[in-house]
């Protein structure tokens, strides 16, 4: 109730920033080291942001990776359907393929945003790079000696 009766009041006097978020009632204790110059006084931990690094800033390189991902969380979307109503070994393989680059491209974003510190970031990197390709490794291992991805989950259904 207290935030709402804040919430009438939007702007102080201090470069129009937003009042309710200087409130102790709304605002985390992250967010008072970015909205003031000072820390509050209730909060007696270290205040820092985060932020992911901007590498490819001003260049194709960002965008082309971005439209990468989509395209290969489509074209996941469509593998999904045709492996059920085609099982078969070029499904297999291209499943294997497009879920490790998948998770791969997510597990690095969530190395980027929550791993800090050059090298903790870079050693998480190639700890991921190294599942990643350990899991495209077994995934094709398991195509090639067993029945196959599309088999199995079907086998998994049947149960």
């Amino acid at each position: 109730m207290a935030v709402l009766l804040r919430l009438g009041v939007l702007c102080d006097a201090q470069g129009g920033r937003a009042l309710f978020l200087r409130t102790l009632l709304v605002r985390p204790a992250h967010i008072s080291a970015f909205l003031q110059d000072q820390p509050t006084p209730e909060w007696t931990g270290t205040q820092h942001i985060h932020l992911s690094p901007n590498r490819h800033s001003g260049s194709k390189a960002a965008s082309l990776h971005w439209t990468s991902e989509r395209v290969v969380s489509v074209l996941l979307l469509g593998l999904l359907p045709a492996a059920y109503l085609n099982p078969c070994s070029e499904m297999d393989y291209s499943l294997a393929a497009v879920l490790t680059l998948h998770s791969h491209w997510g597990l690095g974003q969530v190395v980027t945003d929550y791993v800090h510190g050059d090298a903790s970031q870079k050693a998480a990197k190639a700890g991921l790079l190294a599942l990643s390709a350990l899991a495209f490794a077994g995934l094709c291992y398991f195509n090639y000696h067993e029945v196959g991805i599309c088999k199995a989950v079907a086998m998994l259904w049947k149960l």
